[in-house]
């Protein structure tokens, strides 16, 4: 399967993804947790079907320390031990954040106290950032059809 667009070839699309990239790396520059960076990404990953994101972020996070058992159980985090009240509460909001359009009010305000209830104001606005960017991520890959399983960690970083 080959991607229907090389974005960094083209001069509009490279210019305005190298300053999405330069974004992104603030984000993972940020005092929001790296784990959690990463279950989040993958979680919004899933919800959308975006395989090369799947991909990338499961890699990244098993690069990075994260066990095969948190990485295997992201789409049932609900019914798993293995997260933490923190990471529930940023997977929660997530998922709130990406599916929109299945929740007529957006995201609740109950799900929104829970993870305030555990990150700071700057960890708040990475963490909406990081949901709201991944969502972009994912239909940017899912449009081009950009292929998974090649992705090898720290490649776009």
């Amino acid at each position: 399967m080959d991607a229907r667009l090389d974005f960094l070839a083209t001069p509009t699309a490279g210019k305005a993804l190298r300053h999405f990239m330069s974004a992104v790396k603030a984000l993972k520059d940020s005092p929001l947790p790296a784990a959690t960076q990463e279950l989040v990404a993958l979680r919004v990953s899933q919800i959308n079907g975006c395989a090369f994101c799947i991909d990338m972020h499961t890699k990244e996070a098993a690069a990075a320390g994260e066990t095969p058992v948190r990485l295997n159980l992201v789409a049932a985090w609900r019914e798993a031990t293995v997260f933490t009240e923190a990471e529930r509460a940023a997977l929660e909001l997530a998922e709130e954040g990406t599916r929109v359009a299945d929740a007529a009010g957006g995201v609740g305000d109950e799900v929104w106290a829970r993870a305030a209830g555990h990150y700071d104001e700057d960890q708040l606005g990475a963490l909406t950032l990081l949901i709201s960017f991944m969502n972009m991520a994912n239909r940017l890959n899912i449009i081009t059809r950009q292929p998974a399983g090649d992705y090898e960690p720290g490649q776009l970083h």
